[in-house]
């Protein structure tokens, strides 16, 4: 009897969020560039193919905790009401990550996810790889904002200023404040940013 298909793909997530967290605990643990993808499939108790068949490079270990972002605010355009403007939406979607210490917004404190950041944006290879990421994104929020270069450059505005506003609150809390401390200014530097956008 073969096993249903719901509980397979549970169990392969399972599988899957298993080898992603013993690889972030190790590179937190060790910095990215001295574990091994051998260390990482040892820690995981999987083989070394097995975990490439989740995860296609090294990098992907760590920025899969991006994945459910992964074209967000091309969903918040195309799903947003009608009557409401898309970067109307894109604002109101950032305030409420803001308003839900959603790590993405960097308006997070738990120590965990202010070295995740860290980790990210101190080694080279996996910021170039996120930079990829946000090129991903920024094609997909064009292909819902409209057609032509406006619809690119509008996308490449929101995801730049989504981009320094987070690296802009994770910064403030690495430098000892707490998210509760920095939200009030975080909410303003939001406004003001998406303020001045189209």
């Amino acid at each position: 009897m073969s096993e249903p298909t719901g509980l397979r793909a549970r169990k392969k997530e399972r599988t899957r969020d298993a080898i992603g967290d013993a690889a972030v605990s190790l590179f937190l643990e060790r910095g990215f560039d001295r574990v091994s993808v051998n260390d990482i499939a040892a820690a995981a108790e999987i083989s070394k193919p097995t975990l490439f068949r989740y995860f296609p490079t090294k990098e992907d270990l760590v920025l899969h905790r991006f994945a459910d972002h992964q074209g967000e605010a091309a969903r918040v355009v195309r799903d947003r009401e009608s009557d409401i403007e898309p970067v109307t939406a894109l604002h109101q979607h950032f305030r409420t990550g803001l308003d839900r210490c959603d790590p993405v917004t960097g308006l997070n404190d738990h120590p965990e996810v202010v070295a995740f950041h860290r980790l990210v944006f101190t080694t080279p290879s996996l910021a170039g790889r996120l930079t990829q990421y946000q090129l991903e994104d920024e094609e997909a929020l064009a292909d819902a904002l409209g057609e032509g270069i406006q619809a690119h450059l509008r996308a490449a505005q929101v995801l730049a200023v989504q981009r320094v506003l987070a690296r802009a609150n994770w910064q403030k809390i690495a430098d000892g404040r707490t998210a509760h401390a920095v939200r009030p200014e975080a909410i303003a530097d939001a406004d003001q940013a998406f303020k001045h956008l189209w």
